[in-house]
């Protein structure tokens, strides 16, 4: 009895790590405008480390700036990019 127990939770174990969705092998689809959602939340992050870095005094002002421009110069361009995606009919995401 204690065996088929075992080897029952044996079966169940390798199912739930090996299921497809669990498997890091294994991709979603993705659209554009995911990945530039993933893009404009990765620039968000680097602006607050950016502006983190600047206040604890590891950045000089004219770098701070330089830096924080050419991200919200990008943050700009992947929300533009969006917003005309999402415009025409591209899928805001899967479900």
């Amino acid at each position: 009895m204690g065996t088929i127990a075992g080897l029952l939770l044996t079966v169940a174990l390798f199912g739930f790590i090996f299921w497809p969705e669990k498997n890091p092998f294994f991709q979603a689809d993705k659209t554009r405008v995911d990945y530039l959602r993933e893009r404009k939340d990765a620039i968000y992050e680097n602006l607050r480390d950016l502006n983190f870095e600047y206040l604890a005094g590891k950045y000089p002002e004219q770098d701070y700036a330089e830096q924080r421009a050419a991200l919200e110069d990008e943050a700009a361009q992947v929300i533009a990019e969006m917003e005309r995606l999402e415009r025409h009919g591209v899928l805001r995401g899967r479900t």
